[in-house]
């Protein structure tokens, strides 16, 4: 898969709903979770949405964010 620049607007449209893909943003990389069960229409446990940058959130998360390692780079945030 080629790896695309995307900025925060472009990201957006990739929110889960309506059939689209579910991408998050952390330190510039973005990552497809559509698959995961735990991004179910593109919200993780009522608290975080795709299409958008999770860098700040990601922080205060129970787990780290080598657990992104395990999804689709598909792309950098401009």
């Amino acid at each position: 898969m080629t790896v695309q620049i995307f900025t925060l607007k472009e990201l957006s449209f990739y929110n889960g709903q309506n059939g689209r893909p579910a991408y998050i943003a952390y330190k510039g990389n973005i990552y497809d979770v559509t698959l995961s069960y735990s991004w179910r229409k593109g919200v993780h446990y009522l608290m975080h949405r795709a299409g958008t940058d999770l860098t700040a959130n990601l922080q205060h998360a129970p787990h780290g964010s080598d657990l992104l390692e395990a999804f689709p780079l598909v792309g950098h945030l401009k």
